[in-house]
């Protein structure tokens, strides 16, 4: 296999230069911390140390070696220890003030390589890269004196950069400018022509990630069938994939690919839609609720905003009953205990999708659920806390209330909605916001108003 053969003809092509392109003098003023762990392997190995050389001089990237002694067999995947594997991983990068951490461990003669970033499944910051996707090359490569081709160092350093989250404007301008140089330098080199084919998907994986990583706010068709054709040239080889995982990661990808198509491609909305929905349903079923329900969640997570926007697009009501479905799937997983911040997201969501449902199907027992959503919202986000983003909860729960006691002309409803929108307004007033303390205000004359006449 030779990936020029693969790659030249869909890379090659100069691209215009990016308005966002960094300098380089600027671009050095960024650098993601790297941390490789030492590889769990059943042989001598220097494998962590060979890939922090390759590395090291990187641009963009401060490359650290850990090799802190402790017990790795969670790195099987298995679904038994997945959750041991997220546990350590995100003590190292709390401890490290990593961007993303390469694990390593050996599969016969392979070395399977991950990256795990922090709060992996709770970061929507153009993340694609899931802690399963895998990455694999024959273990002799990682030998000391062995020969590790150029191609194969600029794979493994592109699935670093586009695991990085990138919450800010200038960390996403020198992702991308990275991204753009790491791919001139994979669709230029044929230094990995005697790797077995039998690495071939799980190439095509990463080299789909790293593409979309760059290109997923394009608007053009070109930059979708790229990547279109990386994944899918991944799953034409599925017999070649041992476990089932990986395939699932494929179809993820599919399903971000057409998802990001969805939001920023202005033809065939209807039609990205249902790609991504239908692809996230298949790695679904290889990334199952029991087996490794964080994967499962997220992936719920994206397809209720899919069928939320589908809704809004096409105005079918299934669409937001899905939307809500998948929320409470996602709220299963992403509990309060464990992921708070995550779960008040899902809470927030849940409450404005519910309140939809509720004011278009006139259920008041599903109004009730939209507002019990909206106060689990407010036991992360409390008044002492955040007391602005708290008032802003009182008054979409008063909306409800308000809601319920027009229709039902429910006079207790309708006093439950006055007492949260002066809840809310003594916030808005102290706060000054004179705006939110305008609109409070008529939404509390309009609702008195309304239980005079009762």
């Amino acid at each position: 296999m030779t990936l020029l053969d693969l790659f030249k003809h869909i890379f090659l092509q100069k691209r215009p230069a990016s308005p966002e392109d960094l300098s380089p003098e600027a671009a050095r003023l960024i650098n993601f911390k790297v941390v490789i762990a030492e590889f769990a392997d059943n042989v001598e190995s220097s494998g962590a140390e060979k890939i922090c050389s390759l590395l090291k001089n990187r641009e963009g990237l401060q490359v650290i070696y850990f090799n802190e002694p402790f017990n790795k067999s969670f790195l099987n995947l298995e679904s038994r220890t997945f959750f041991d594997l997220l546990e350590k991983g995100q003590t190292i990068i709390d401890k490290s003030g990593a961007d993303v951490l390469v694990w390593g461990c050996r599969e016969g003669e392979r070395i399977r390589l991950n990256f795990q970033t922090d709060l992996q499944y709770e970061t929507t910051s153009g993340i694609f890269t899931s802690i399963l996707d895998s990455l694999y090359f024959p273990a002799e490569m990682f030998e000391p004196s062995a020969p590790f081709p150029k191609s194969l160092t600029a794979l493994i350093y592109g699935a670093i950069v586009s695991a990085v989250a990138t919450p800010t404007r200038q960390l996403r301008i020198q992702k991308r400018y990275l991204l753009k140089k790491i791919i001139a330098a994979l669709s230029s080199d044929n230094s990995a022509k005697s790797l077995s084919v039998d690495y071939l998907p799980y190439i095509m994986n990463f080299l789909g990630t790293i593409y979309l990583s760059y290109s997923f706010e394009s608007e053009t068709d070109r930059d979708f069938k790229i990547v279109k054709n990386l994944f899918e040239t991944a799953v034409s080889h599925q017999d070649l994939i041992k476990n089932p995982i990986h395939l699932g990661c494929i179809y993820l990808h599919l399903g971000q690919l057409y998802d990001a198509a969805s939001h920023y491609m202005s033809k065939r909305p209807s039609a990205y839609y249902r790609g991504a929905i239908a692809n996230y349903r298949l790695a679904q079923k290889y990334l199952g609720k029991y087996t490794y329900p964080y994967d499962y969640g997220a992936i719920s997570f994206r397809l209720s905003e899919l069928f939320y926007d589908y809704w809004k697009q096409k105005n079918e009501l299934q669409a937001l009953r899905d939307s809500v479905f998948n929320l409470r799937e996602a709220e299963k997983i992403f509990t309060y205990a464990l992921f708070p911040e995550f779960w008040a997201k899902i809470e927030g969501r849940l409450g404005y999708h519910l309140s939809l449902l509720a004011g278009l199907t006139h259920s008041s027992d599903i109004a009730e659920l939209g507002i019990a959503a909206y106060k689990n919202q407010q036991k992360i986000i409390t008044e002492k806390r955040d007391p602005c983003s708290w008032a802003e909860i009182q008054e979409k729960i008063g909306d409800i209330y308000f809601q319920l006691g027009r229709r039902d002309q429910d006079s207790d409803a309708l006093e439950e909605a006055l007492e949260c929108y002066h809840d809310a307004l003594y916030i808005f007033d102290n706060m000054e916001l004179t705006d939110a303390s305008r609109r409070i205000t008529v939404s509390i004359a309009k609702t008195s108003e309304l239980l005079n006449s009762n």
